[in-house]
């Protein structure tokens, strides 16, 4: 959006009161013109076809026409509009009949008022851009836009889910796990981006063997105003399956740009996108793997059979609930297991009181040349042990994050 655009908005909403927060937040800000309000959906349509806005703000429940009705009616008359739904209802049902009627956001009240600017400043800079293409001919506003709109939305309500691969001790495959889970999980009714949480010296990238200039470090600055646009720029799509990927910065120095506030904001984000966000994490327990840990809805942990491996995943199960990790949330897996070791599993599981969900066997011959060729090799001979392993783990991922969502939902 150009410098000195500002954006025009209009406030829907049946409660005086919150009309007129709203209105006085929005004063402070040199960039944003309060248009005009209305109380009723019915008036939010008129209004906006008097005063043609770039952004509407509009409540869900009001007494002569929901919001979500009243977004429709106004999309199909100026369709540039971008409708930013407010809600005491956080439900996801009402998240995606929103987004479904067209609402380019979803916001529960009372919103944080840094959330609620940021939101109108994506939603404005979309309208100006979509007023620009169709007064030049190159952008056809119909129905046809309100689908693809509508396409991301209904991602965006669904919320994807946040996995995180963490090892204390380097070296036990976490890398190779995150690729291969990720390719396993990865369709075309579950999309899946996998992220480079090792910002200084992360591999992802090289294993598999893509190249691009675009990294996290490119999207940290704007982590306040992210769009589906700028995510897309910088996100590299595998070419042999079409995963999607967000590398490390190409230089350690570069990482030194991301806060962890930052990269929480990225992932959060990101969930709105793709059905999974897969993340590699560093060892080290830094701001970047500590904001992994409160986006993710399940920690992987992986150890292998040496000793200062199994101890260190024991200093983790003790340190999780410290940091409010609830050990649900952590699948325990053991890769590169040897059976002819004599440290087994089970007890394994038994000494540190936390069952191994998922062994994934050695397999030297499969795993090097498959880093080596940047080919994931689940997509090599399925028959496999270490391949049925990853399938395995695919699936107990999907089920283990079925279960907590159910228990969360039977615990509010």
């Amino acid at each position: 959006m150009a410098d000195g655009d500002t954006i025009r908005v209009i406030i829907v909403d049946d409660v005086r009161e919150t009309r007129e927060n709203i209105r006085k937040l929005l004063r402070f800000e040199n960039d944003i013109e309060v248009a005009g309000v209305a109380a009723t959906g019915r008036e939010g349509i008129q209004l906006a076809r008097d005063v043609s806005p770039d952004v509407v703000l509009m409540d869900i429940n009001m007494p002569d026409m929901d919001g979500i009705a009243a977004t429709e009616n106004i999309l199909k008359e100026l369709p540039y509009i971008q409708i930013v739904i407010l809600s005491v209802q956080g439900d996801p049902n009402y998240m995606r009949r929103a987004m479904l009627a067209g609402a380019r956001d979803f916001l529960t009240k009372p919103p944080m008022v840094d959330e609620l600017i940021a939101a109108i400043r994506r939603a404005g800079q979309m309208a100006h851009e979509e007023k620009k293409k169709k007064v030049e001919g190159r952008y056809p506003l119909d129905a046809s836009g309100l689908a693809a709109r509508a396409e991301f939305a209904m991602q965006a309500a669904s919320y994807g889910k946040v996995v995180v691969l963490y090892s204390p001790k380097g070296g036990v495959g976490c890398t190779t796990l995150a690729t291969n889970l990720a390719v396993t999980l990865h369709n075309a009714e579950t999309p899946v981006v996998i992220v480079d949480g090792n910002l200084q010296f992360g591999d992802l990238a090289i294993v598999l063997n893509q190249r691009g200039k675009n990294s996290v470090a490119d999207l940290a600055p704007r982590a306040d105003e992210l769009d589906v646009e700028i995510v897309e720029e910088v996100l590299i799509t595998h070419r042999d399956t079409g995963l999607r990927l967000l590398a490390a910065p190409q230089r350690p120095e570069y990482a030194e740009g991301v806060t962890g506030d930052q990269f929480g904001k990225i992932l959060a984000y990101l969930r709105r996108m793709y059905s999974y966000v897969i993340v590699d994490a560093e060892s080290a327990l830094s701001d970047i793997v500590l904001s992994a840990f409160d986006a993710s809805s399940m920690i992987v942990l992986v150890a292998n059979q040496d000793i200062p491996s199994i101890n260190d995943a024991r200093l983790f199960l003790e340190l999780a609930g410290v940091i409010g990790i609830e050990r649900d949330r952590v699948l325990f897996v053991l890769n590169k297991y040897d059976k002819r070791i004599a440290i087994t599993p089970e007890s394994i599981g038994e000494n540190l009181k936390k069952e191994i969900s998922v062994v994934i066997p050695a397999d030297e011959r499969a795993v090097l040349p498959s880093v080596n060729r940047g080919s994931p090799f689940v997509l090599g001979d399925k028959k496999r042990p270490i391949v049925r392993a990853i399938l395995t783990l695919a699936e107990t991922v999907r089920q283990q994050l079925a279960e907590i969502e159910v228990a969360h939902e039977a615990a509010n």
